[in-house]
């Protein structure tokens, strides 16, 4: 059954996350700041580390980009839980495709393993992340040739709804989208909670 905790900004749910998931003593969590790398605020990839381990977990972190393959399957196949963290989509997109990461993860959140995303990582989800154009910049992944994502989901994740600076770029997404797409908007005291086929917008 497959099991995702979607945010816009951890720190702000991880209260809703600790009753999500509940058994978190002892666990390590695969923390993926590849997004992050091309982004000039990062603050949210040690917020998120902090938040992590205030409840209790172990971060392993893997950076996709400069990785070997055999950290990157060893990693996502051995740790407990999957995090991807914000930053540019496309460059995650990209990186994560080029070295054969999406691949990994699919097959590890398809046979169960818990996926956490924090806002680029909660888009990477959907089936395609052609409608994020309007929050990040294509320009950060010249290499990248497909929008289409990892389709852990059927629907849309638009992180950072009515929250600065994103409220504009979230407006345009949904009025752009809203009748082509299935598009879940979240604050960032909100998150989607996925358990199997029961999919629920949380809230603080």
């Amino acid at each position: 059954m497959k099991k995702l905790f979607l945010t816009s900004s951890f720190k702000d749910v991880a209260a809703i996350f600790e009753k999500f998931e509940g058994n978190l003593a002892g666990k390590t969590v695969t923390f993926i700041p590849t997004a992050s790398v091309v982004e000039k605020v990062v603050f949210y990839v040690e917020a998120g580390k902090k938040e992590l381990v205030k409840l209790g977990l172990t971060v392993d972190e893997l950076e996709v980009s400069t990785a070997t393959a055999d950290e990157i399957t060893g990693k996502l196949e051995k740790n407990d839980f999957i995090y991807i963290t914000g930053g540019n989509v496309f460059f995650l997109l990209q990186e994560l495709r080029r070295t054969g990461a999406d691949k990994v993860i699919k097959e590890q959140v398809e046979a169960g393993k818990l996926y956490i995303g924090e806002s680029a990582g909660s888009m990477i989800a959907s089936p395609n992340i052609e409608y994020a154009q309007d929050m990040d910049s294509v320009k950060k992944a010249p290499n990248l040739n497909t929008f289409e994502a990892m389709s852990l989901v059927d629907f849309y994740p638009i992180p950072h709804h009515t929250n600065f600076p994103f409220k504009k770029a979230a407006e345009k997404i949904i009025s752009k989208y809203e009748a082509t797409l299935t598009l879940y908007p979240i604050s960032n005291k909100e998150a989607i909670s996925v358990n199997g086929d029961d999919v629920k917008v949380e809230s603080k």
